[in-house]
């Protein structure tokens, strides 16, 4: 296999190689070692990593594909790096924003003084999907919303860092982070152990006493369980792997009831009160009597119990309306209203459809620009215009015509690029970055998070529904 010394980084901001083609000093070690290896050798270690991954039932389904339900995660063996001051900005900059969108929400639902103040229009909020009128006037458990994130970072040509997007209802793929660390560890041990890399497998721990953190306070040993959808849902792997390695329930709803005014879980002794829900299912199918009334997959009578202080569930029901992807325009003015300080993490620059001068700007430079639905995700529902054909350019725009409230549009970002494998080649793949911030005592960001790939050349598109796959991330 052709190793570095032919490595090209090209016109983009390379996670391990400068623009010199030299290695950046946090990387050197494990580029030494992969130069050093035999020829064939990379190749067959990522082989290995992929049988290895097959044999853990590391899969994830893909819903519409003939090929089966389930398939491995694509995974790439050399991982990228983040040297040890990126990582510290990166760290503050998510703390602060997890704590002002936890304000924000609690705001919202509550006094709604950013609306009197006019700093986010309240009817833009209103109007939002996942906005939840059934949570007004409602304080969840300890005062928390957002329990669980996975923030999208990217780093443009410039090497600075951006938050591309929150994702702040029920984010996947730190089961990816924790079983890539795992492999990762077999594959490279002597670079691994000498370049002193953070830990990632504290999260099962932590987010277990974020969990118990959040039960009643008359509950000594709280019951705690993870609703899933079932074996069905994209994440299901994710949902039993995080409880197996927490020890607590695996759940459906169809395994819990309420009773006296309590959520009980099935058993074959009777019924067992659960104290603490990590659910995994979106808000409208939490509770069919609420909700979507054609839901199967929630509780009837949850969101009571909820209300009523005898459960707890993270995320909480309503935090949707801070990843709404419009709403996310106004995160550093909101960030400077709660706080005072500017935001450490910028946003991408977003152009709003609902306003008019953003809006015919969006219309006359589709080519140029990526737009995005409200509140989609996993890549669907988004156009990128430079990649788009005149067609699919016209027909975005009819869309934004039609409803303007669901759409806003970013320049297309130069994603940065990590050496990646690809027969036996080494070729620059645009990534990004999702690490993990788990909200309970205190705010945790798990050191490192999901390093996505989009595999297919020149591609900018790295969500695994739509052919991206992942990387371990080494914060050093």
């Amino acid at each position: 296999m052709q190793t570095f010394q032919i490595y090209d980084p090209e016109d983009y901001y390379d996670e391990l190689i400068d623009a010199d083609g030299k290695p950046r000093p946090e990387a050197k070690l494990l580029i030494d070692k992969i130069d050093s290896l035999p020829h064939g050798d990379l190749a067959l270690r990522q082989k290995e990593a992929e049988a290895l991954l097959l044999k853990m039932g590391i899969t994830f389904n893909v819903y519409g594909r003939d090929e089966g339900t389930e398939k491995i995660f694509p995974f790439d063996l050399i991982p990228r790096i983040v040297s040890s001051s990126d990582w510290q900005q990166i760290e503050s900059g998510l703390k602060q924003r997890i704590h002002v969108l936890n304000l924000f929400i609690q705001d919202v639902y509550n006094d709604k003084k950013i609306f009197k103040d006019k700093v986010v229009p309240e009817d833009l909020v209103l109007s939002s999907k996942t906005y939840r009128k059934e949570c007004e006037g409602f304080t969840p458990p300890r005062g928390i919303w957002c329990h669980v994130t996975g923030t999208d970072l990217v780093r443009d040509r410039d090497g600075r860092f951006y938050v591309l997007e929150d994702n702040l209802r029920c984010p996947s793929g730190v089961s990816y982070v924790l079983e890539n660390r795992q492999v990762l560890k077999r594959t490279f041990p002597q670079v691994f152990q000498a370049s002193r890399v953070r830990p990632v497998d504290e999260y099962p721990g932590k987010l277990f006493e974020l969990l118990e953190f959040l039960a009643p306070d008359h509950v000594q040993s709280p019951t705690i369980g993870v609703l899933t959808p079932g074996m069905y849902n994209s994440a299901y792997f994710e949902h039993s792997f995080l409880s197996q390695q927490m020890g607590v329930e695996l759940v459906q709803g169809h395994d819990l009831i309420v009773s006296d005014g309590f959520v009980h879980m099935l058993t074959t002794k009777g019924l067992q009160r659960v104290d603490v829900l990590y659910r995994r299912i979106d808000d409208d199918f939490i509770d069919p009597s609420v909700f979507r009334p054609d839901s199967v997959l929630g509780v009837k009578g949850l969101f009571e119990v909820y209300k009523a202080g005898h459960i707890a569930m993270a995320n909480a029901p309503g935090t949707g309306i801070a990843d709404d992807k419009v709403i996310y325009a106004y995160v550093p003015e909101i960030i400077r209203y709660y706080t005072g300080e500017d935001p450490i993490l910028p946003n991408v620059p977003t152009y709003i459809c609902r306003n008019d001068s953003d809006r015919s700007y969006v219309l006359d430079h589709l080519d140029k620009l990526v737009v995005k639905a409200a509140n989609e995700s996993g890549g669907y529902g988004m156009l990128i215009g430079p990649h788009a054909t005149n067609e699919e350019r016209a027909a975005f725009a009819e869309k934004i015509k039609a409803e303007p409230r669901n759409y806003m549009a970013q320049p297309t970002i130069s994603l940065s690029r990590v050496p990646t494998i690809v027969g036996d080649r080494i070729e620059g793949r645009h990534v990004d970055l999702r690490p993990y911030i788990l909200y309970g005592k205190d705010i945790y960001v798990q050191p490192g998070g999901l390093t996505r790939v989009a595999l297919t050349k020149g591609s900018l598109v790295v969500n695994s529904s739509q052919g991206g796959g992942s990387k371990d991330t080494w914060v050093v």
